[in-house]
């Protein structure tokens, strides 16, 4: 089945990430970043099947080269705590030809990212071909650009105004006013959007090839599944999983799913108590209903018969009268 797996994460600096440096590993290439002055080398990394750069047609054709493009962004991202690139982590799915996955995902990304002013940076690992863990990693840029292919600010700084439309003086003297971002690619909202967008373009692939399987990215909540999700291990994970070294995250997720069957063990007891005593109530309501039945047949005969032994009774009691009188 394919893998109901979505992640989505930001590269921020103040975290110690380097946008050059993610760049680099998801490429396999050996990157120099300006920034801290160091190469980022994974120029070894196998399994690499695809990259490109997907460029908007406000871009510099400059930024179609890796590292022209990642040094840009550390460059114009000059704080300290700065979002650098906003990274995808995209499952594939093995049900489909290999041959289609790059047209899957660049379908994908120029839809939700390169239409809206976003670079998209691909690439497409198999580690194990032929479709053993087919994934993508997509790097997107935050910040937009003008027609001439410079960066904008992340926000600006707008005035606040009165009902008379006038600017608001503070008591400090300056003007009161507040930021607004430039684009709004930053709210929240476009997380479930990106996801199911992802699940609707791997749908159609799977649709189109006549394949039954279906992806569904919604959370166990909104299927109305009640189970404890586990957690994604990740390729490096998984692979020392897979080499019997068990990991945090690994013994984490058997837990998780121990969990869940005993949960759906008690569940099914439950449900075969309710219908035990469904059961028995069917049986009390058939018992009631016969016992009603049997008494509704037996009371005419009851009350004929008392009816009988008053006329004998009545008959019995004239006879007598009538000898008396005699």
């Amino acid at each position: 089945m394919p893998c109901p797996h979505f992640d989505i994460a930001v590269i921020q600096r103040s975290e110690g990430q380097s946008a050059v440096a993610a760049a680099a590993y998801q490429s396999g290439e050996k990157l120099y970043s300006q920034y801290d002055k160091e190469t980022k080398s994974y120029d070894a990394k196998e399994g690499i099947t695809h990259t490109e750069i997907m460029l908007p047609p406000n871009a510099p054709r400059e930024y179609a080269d890796r590292n022209t493009l990642w040094n840009a962004v550390e460059e114009i991202e000059n704080q300290w705590n700065s979002q650098l690139a906003r990274r995808f982590h995209l499952p594939l799915p093995r049900e489909i030809p290999e041959e289609q996955y790059v047209q899957l995902v660049r379908e994908y990304c120029n839809e939700f990212f390169v239409s809206k002013g976003m670079i998209a940076d691909i690439a497409i690992h198999d580690p194990h071909p032929p479709g053993h863990n087919p994934h993508a990693h997509v790097l997107v840029t935050m910040r937009a650009m003008d027609e001439k292919g410079k960066w904008l600010p992340k926000a600006r700084k707008v005035y606040d105004l009165d009902e008379n439309g006038e600017r608001i003086r503070l008591p400090s003297g300056n003007w009161k006013s507040h930021k607004e971002n430039t684009v709004d690619w930053n709210e929240r909202k476009y997380g479930m959007i990106w996801r199911m967008g992802w699940q609707d373009f791997q749908n159609k692939y799977l649709e189109a090839d006549n394949r039954p399987e279906r992806v569904d990215l919604r959370s166990y909540e909104a299927q109305g599944i009640d189970l404890i999700p586990t957690v994604h291990m990740g390729p490096a994970v998984t692979a020392m999983e897979r080499r019997g070294i068990q990991t945090d995250i690994g013994n984490l997720n058997r837990e998780i799913r121990k969990t869940n069957s005993i949960m759906q063990s008690i569940k099914q007891m439950i449900r075969n108590l309710r219908d035990w005593l469904v059961e028995l109530n069917e049986c009390r309501k058939e018992m009631i209903a016969e016992q009603a039945e049997l008494e509704a047949n037996m009371l005419p005969k009851v009350l004929m018969k008392y009816l009988d032994i008053r006329k004998a009774e009545r008959r019995a009691y004239k006879s007598r009268e009538a000898q008396n009188r005699g």
